[in-house]
This record gives structure tokens, C-alpha cells and sequence, in this order.
């Protein structure tokens, strides 16, 4: 295992991640500070169709860091917010994002298995849909290396799905970057990249707003869920039961 310094340079389409500093604009970066002052728990899953939501998924600053990765213009499919903090401390093993939020179940050729998260429909799509997936994680604090800064694999997302012995070897013969930013940075990486973070050595707010983007239909009446048909619109966030 190699640890590295992150590259300066956005080679998003070979490391499968890009982290981008000072990215969100001061006043949107104060605005959801405020917005998720009291939050309470590790990961909540947050409602796609609230406001400060849509707002910062369409906002022209933003697009403009996503549209050059996507074939179509991207749209928001989930979100999370993640807060550790000296009361949620925790580790998250090495692992590749997997699952998409759906509406409601339909049973959908390679479409599988199906769970459900914070009662929501979730399903392991085709490895081709997910390869043209982005996520924009937005940093809401500092997230130094003593903070449970994110750790990534660089190329892992070219392998398409890892077993658990192949990521174990991987591990071993991989470059890993410990992703340490700064609150207002954005770290673009793609679902499939293999990533883990560790419990904080000097455990205080690391809050990120987790934005998952697609720019195409899903099939056969599928329909992408951010719980927006199930939740009121006026709900920001709802507890998660797993992340």
C-alpha cells in the first residue's frame, strides 16, 4: 500500500476522483452550514426535492463542474448528509457505492438484489449505469487527516465490481490518497471508485453534503427515488438507518 498526496491535477476520467478547492461559493457554502447546524446523526438521507437542495444541485457553479464528466446534462438521484463529530465517530470499511434509490420496486432484468434504506427502495443496477454516475461531495468543514478525511484507491472505478479478496489485493497493491479538504472544497469521485474512511484521531465537525448525479432515464418504468415521491416536500432530511 502506497499513500499518496492527492494530484493537483482533475484526472477524473483515470483516478476516478477530482478534489476541487474552494469550489463552493462563500455564501452558499454559509447557507448550508446554517441549514445543517443541528444535525444529530451520522448519515441522514436528505430529501432531493427541498429547495436549498435543488438549488445547489442546479446551480450554474455546480453544473459547471459536472457537465464536462456526462454525456447529457446531470441531475441529482440522491443525497446523504454525513456529519462526524466527537458524539458520531466512526470507521467505514473499504467499499464502492453500489445501490441507486428507486421509487418503487420493479422487477427489471439485471436489475439486483433489492434492499431497502430509511424505507426506501434501493437496487443494484447494471455496472454500465453506474460507471456514468457522478458524486459531488461537498465539504461543509475542514476534513484533515486526523478527521476522518476520506481515503480512495486511485483507478479502482476501471475494474468495474470488486469481490471482497480482490479488494483486499488491491489494497495491498494499490496507491491509496487520503483526501484531506478544507470546508468550501467539492471532491467529485465516482461510485465505483473504492473508497473508506478511518474513526477521527481528533474527532470534531466534518460535515458533507453527498450529492449523487445521473443524466439518463432508467428502464422499463423505473423511476430514480430521492424520496421525494414518499416524503413531504417540505422535510429536509430524515433519519438513515445504513449509509
Amino acid at each position: 500500500m502506497h499513500i499518496e498526496a492527492v494530484p493537483t491535477n482533475c484526472l477524473l476520467s483515470t483516478n476516478g476522483f477530482c478534489l476541487l478547492p474552494r469550489a463552493i461559493p462563500a455564501a452558499t457554502l454559509a447557507e448550508l452550514q446554517l441549514a445543517f447546524k443541528a444535525f444529530a446523526g451520522a448519515g441522514d438521507r436528505i430529501n432531493i426535492a427541498h429547495p436549498l437542495v435543488r438549488q445547489v444541485a442546479e446551480a450554474e457553479w455546480l453544473q459547471h463542474l459536472l457537465q464536462p464528466h456526462f454525456m447529457a446534462p446531470p441531475f441529482v438521484v440522491r443525497a446523504i448528509a454525513f456529519d462526524k463529530s466527537p458524539q458520531a465517530n466512526w470507521s467505514v470499511t473499504w467499499h464502492q457505492d453500489l445501490t441507486i434509490a428507486i421509487a418503487e420496486r420493479r422487477d427489471v432484468p439485471d436489475f439486483g438484489p433489492w434492499s431497502r434504506k430509511a424505507g426506501i427502495p434501493h437496487v443494484q443496477p447494471p455496472t454500465a449505469l453506474l460507471e456514468r454516475m457522478l458524486t459531488a461531495r461537498l465539504h461543509l468543514d475542514d476534513a484533515p487527516v486526523d478527521n476522518g478525511a476520506l481515503r480512495v484507491l486511485s483507478g479502482s472505478h476501471l475494474g468495474g465490481r470488486w469481490s471482497a479478496e480482490e479488494i483486499e489485493s488491491l489494497r495491498e497493491s494499490g496507491s491509496e490518497f487520503v483526501c484531506a479538504a478544507r470546508a468550501g472544497d467539492v471532491l467529485l469521485m465516482r461510485p465505483l471508485l473504492l473508497h473508506a474512511s478511518s474513526r477521527a484521531e481528533n474527532p470534531r465537525r466534518r460535515r458533507v453534503l453527498h450529492l449523487e448525479f445521473a443524466d439518463q432515464r432508467l428502464p422499463m418504468g423505473l423511476e430514480w427515488g430521492g424520496w421525494q415521491a414518499t416524503i413531504e416536500r417540505t422535510g429536509l432530511h430524515q433519519p438513515a438507518t445504513s449509509s
